[in-house]
């Protein structure tokens, strides 16, 4: 290959650049991205960014050794491929970009809530910059969704004083990522932080003055759309691409046709260590998957298979997980968790398949590694907190 364009100048498409550039990639090297700024971390845009505490922090890369076009501000239109040999055309809003390779790494985009109101969401740096002002005190703010940047965004919002609601459809916070047993047990957290939460809730629309729910109304001064994101692949229709609920890619992160790859939130990457395609929106994949897919592109052999894992900071607890638990067999609570600290583990058998650590650290690196190499637990002693994870490996007889 002599020409690839990576599309999104996020995480996930600096990582494949400087993959490419670490792998050996000679040829001319070109970053779109749709947003104005320069790859940034996108965490810290919910906590300590969105809190004012600090400003965007610019991911790390040295451009000039990289020797790659930085174009911004251009979308990613449609994609054009040759039917007769490999390459295409990029098409975006700046304007055609032929290719040898492609990687996509356009990411995702927030769901919106219908209706004529005025609605925020919390995905970019300018969506922050949108929001932070209208989080002052005794703001009525009510977000939708209970998920992991609604608590995190209520966690700024009521630290700066405002009057907080959460509104959530399911029956307990965290539903869609943990669960209702593991997410209920969340749910004490939000009053302790001086936030309202009520679940089962449905949202009809977003209009002036504040939410009309399904058999109510609720008044706000802010509204925030917390209900997730949809992986940003839209403008990949008619390329003959598979895409569903992400651009499909196996292990290798490579697409049906072998000179297309793709990393990160709009990736639908299949697991051989689970047996399912699993969720691609988190951190530490669009990190560390660009290193296969960069290898990929060019021609060798690799393989993604990493156990998942993301973090949240909210109502002053670090809160982590790590692993796949749908298909468990049960979950088994590790602490108590009225306690400080605490955690659950998801079993099958006695195979560890996840964990979520709350403030353990320990447990958390030692549960990842344990997941990694399919170890058995002794369930009894796994449950013990005053024993170390990795002292529970071990099936009695």
């Amino acid at each position: 290959m002599r020409n690839i364009v990576v599309a999104g100048a996020g995480l996930a498409g600096l990582r494949t650049v400087q993959e490419l550039r670490n792998q050996g990639f000679a040829g001319t090297l070109t970053l779109v991205g749709a947003e104005p700024h320069r790859p940034y971390d996108r965490p810290p845009l919910s906590k300590a960014v969105l809190a004012g505490e600090s400003g965007p922090v610019e991911l790390p890369a040295d451009w000039a050794q990289l020797d790659c076009e930085v174009l911004l501000g251009r979308r990613a239109e449609s994609l054009a491929l040759h039917a007769d040999r490999p390459g295409g055309t990029l098409h975006t809003t700046g304007g055609p970009l032929p290719f040898d390779g492609l990687a996509v790494a356009t990411g995702a985009s927030p769901i919106r809530l219908p209706g004529p109101g005025a609605q925020h969401v919390v995905r970019t740096l300018d969506d922050c910059r949108a929001l932070a002002p209208e989080l002052r005190a005794g703001a009525r703010v009510v977000i939708v969704g209970a998920g992991f940047i609604g608590a995190e965004v209520a966690t700024v919002a009521a630290g700066r004083g405002c009057r907080v609601t959460v509104v959530e459809a399911a029956d307990a916070p965290l539903a869609g990522a943990l669960g209702s047993a593991a997410g209920a047990l969340t749910t004490g957290w939000y009053a302790e932080a001086g936030v309202e939460l009520r679940c089962g809730i449905r949202v009809a629309a977003v209009e002036d003055g504040g939410l009309a729910l399904v058999g109510g109304e609720m008044p706000a001064d802010v509204v925030i759309a917390a209900v997730g994101v949809r992986p940003d692949v839209g403008w990949l229709a008619g390329s003959g691409l598979a895409v569903e609920r992400g651009l499909l890619v196996d292990g290798a992160m490579r697409t049906s046709r072998p000179e297309v790859v793709a990393a990160g939130d709009c990736a639908a990457w299949w697991s051989r260590r689970f047996g399912c395609r699993l969720p691609a929106e988190h951190w530490t994949l669009a990190k560390d998957a660009p290193e296969v897919a960069a290898a990929t592109l060019l021609g060798r052999e690799a393989v993604y298979d990493a156990p998942p894992y993301f973090w949240s900071e909210q109502f002053g607890r670090m809160v982590q997980y790590a692993g796949h638990h749908r298909g468990a067999d049960r979950m088994v609570l590790r602490g108590d968790p009225a306690d400080p600290s605490w955690a659950a583990l998801w079993l099958t058998g006695s195979r560890l398949d996840a964990i979520l650590a709350v403030d353990r650290p320990r447990d958390l690196v030692q549960g990842r590694r344990l997941i990694a190499d399919a170890a058995e637990l002794d369930p009894d002693r796994a449950a013990d907190p005053q024993v170390m994870l990795r002292n529970a490996v071990g099936v009695r007889c």
